[in-house]
């Protein structure tokens, strides 16, 4: 099929739901994709973090693909090798001692808020558990997590949300004035993406760990978008010198195929017993097989030490550029203000341009494959710098 007609099947096919980019993709390597008449496109994107290695990468299409040729599916009612392997390496890797697999990170989320409640609920009554997360959060769309994210833009129409979060500000003062005796935990992402990628000050993240083991509160991370060697470290909790209670992760961690982790601490580890939570898609074995390529590739030191490397030189180059107001982030998780021009016009002239980038409201955001190569990166930036600068 031809692009145009990719485009009207889709439009005619789907819930309105999306606000897609004028681009057709049918094959990729790497970080470099065509559509179907060969229009070249470079991925900064990485399907917003999710192919952290990158489109068919041959080791990951091994994986997967031994997998699917010998058992897809089992449910989570019988033991299978590949689950049982990724989630042991998973936990040496991390750090953590038990994890639950769903499908995405909204379910990794929702995961972490029903633990934090029935641990707490368990020990002290019914009426602690209450979740304070931080303004301009980013948690998932599924009710809970609607209701979970510090952005007033989310809480509309699907009434009621679910109860029990409050939201404070990200600082001390005002999460010790937001604190109340039914509070169970303080949920954060260590660097909000969705909400203009925004790094929390590390002396915050550190007297709040205090706080909350002085409160005896549960920290959840939520590590959706942050995770998987993101930052340049396998989890960003590693920069920031904490280890949370709870971490959620998701996106790159699958390489491009659904997962959603929710890890605990051995304190933890008992709390969602049986029948306490489930997943008929969660441990999938393919997933599972393609998500453990990921964890051999993106674990190792020197695979980090690339990432943080190429981090540099990208934000190196974006500062250089006219047109630039701003660049922050960490690692190869970028966010660009422009001096001139609304991020929306910029993204759709780059992807007109040959560029597949993201935005996270008044930023361009980038979230390039963690295995984009310095000739790809050239050839993305300077279309970008062509395209900022002729915005206006």
């Amino acid at each position: 099929m031809l692009s145009e007609e990719i485009k009207k099947l889709d439009e005619e096919s789907f819930m309105p739901t999306y606000g897609r980019f004028d681009a057709v993709l049918c094959s990729g390597k790497n970080a470099t994709g065509h559509d179907c008449e060969g229009k070249e496109y470079i991925d900064f994107g990485s399907g917003i973090g999710v192919n952290s290695l990158g489109w068919a990468d041959e080791g990951w299409v091994a994986a997967v693909s031994r997998q699917a040729a010998s058992l897809q599916h089992v449910s989570n009612l019988y033991y299978n090798p590949a689950s049982a392997e990724f989630a042991a390496e998973l936990l040496a890797v991390s750090g953590y001692d038990a994890v639950f697999l769903g499908n995405s990170g909204a379910e990794a989320n929702e995961c972490a808020i029903k633990l934090a409640r029935k641990y707490s609920v368990e020990k002290y009554g019914k009426e602690r558990c209450e979740i304070l997360t931080l303004q301009n959060s980013f948690h998932g769309r599924t009710v809970t997590t609607l209701a979970a994210t510090g952005q007033d833009v989310f809480h509309n129409y699907f009434f009621p949300f679910t109860e029990g979060f409050a939201y404070a500000e990200p600082n001390i003062e005002s999460v010790r004035e937001h604190l109340t005796g039914n509070t169970c935990a303080v949920m954060i992402e260590f660097i909000q993406g969705e909400g203009g990628v925004l790094p929390l000050d590390r002396e915050f993240v550190t007297e709040l760990a205090a706080l909350c083991k002085e409160k005896n509160l549960l920290l959840l991370a939520d590590e959706v978008q942050t995770g998987v060697g993101r930052t340049g470290t396998f989890y960003c909790c590693e920069q920031y010198g904490v280890h949370p209670d709870v971490l959620t992760s998701a996106k790159g961690l699958g390489g491009g195929l659904p997962i959603g982790a929710c890890l605990c601490t051995k304190e933890l580890r008992e709390v969602m017993g049986r029948s306490a939570h489930g997943s008929t898609f969660g441990a999938n074995p393919v997933v599972c097989a393609g998500a453990r390529e990921v964890l051999h590739r993106v674990a190792r030191p020197a695979f980090l030490a690339e990432v943080r490397e190429k981090g540099a030189y990208l934000r190196e180059r974006l500062e250089k550029m006219d047109g630039v107001a701003e660049v922050r982030g960490m690692g190869m998780m970028l966010g660009v203000v422009p001096a001139r021009g609304t991020s929306a016009a910029i993204a759709a002239a780059c992807v007109e341009n040959g560029l597949l980038i993201l935005t996270a409201k008044a930023l361009l955001r980038l979230l390039p494959p963690l295995t984009i190569t310095r000739e790809e990166m050239d050839k993305g930036l300077e279309i970008l710098e062509k395209v900022l600068a002729e915005a206006k």
